[in-house]
């Protein structure tokens, strides 16, 4: 019985390995990643412990499928449809879409001028030297 139990060990840690794969391909990593560590760990560890005891009444029962591993698979699947929801509850309220504006967005240049300066300037930049006026040769 000693080597049942190290397998039971092994089903575990391979499933948690599966589940948390499956969690952040199916729900995003970035999504997985704004989920809380302790959600993680409940969820998670509770899906990988569900599906080695599936595992564990499976291999003790008469029959494969019988009332325990169907109600250990049922479980399974419902703690991994809550690792759905914390995904869909991650992306729906904890991620930053840049829906709210922000102070410095909410500033807007325009270039205002004066017509009267602008034309004053643009005849005393008609009116200026060039170089061919000021580098004459002395006659």
């Amino acid at each position: 019985m000693p080597i049942l139990r190290l397998a039971y060990v092994a089903v575990f840690l391979i499933a948690l390995i599966a589940v948390f794969t499956v969690w952040s391909q199916v729900g995003g990593q970035s999504h997985l990643d704004l989920v809380p560590w302790s959600i993680k760990l409940a969820l998670g560890g509770g899906a990988s412990f569900a599906v080695a005891r599936a595992a564990a009444a499976a291999v003790q029962g008469e029959r494969g499928w019988n009332a325990q591993s169907v109600k250990w698979t049922g479980l399974a699947l419902a703690t991994l449809f809550l690792c759905g929801m914390a995904s869909f509850y991650a992306h729906s309220n904890l991620e930053d879409n840049g829906d709210e504006p922000s102070e410095g967005d909410a500033t807007v240049s325009s270039c205002n001028h004066n017509s009267a300066r602008f034309e004053s300037a643009r005849l005393l930049a008609l009116s200026a030297p060039t170089s061919a006026t000021t580098m004459r040769s002395p006659s």
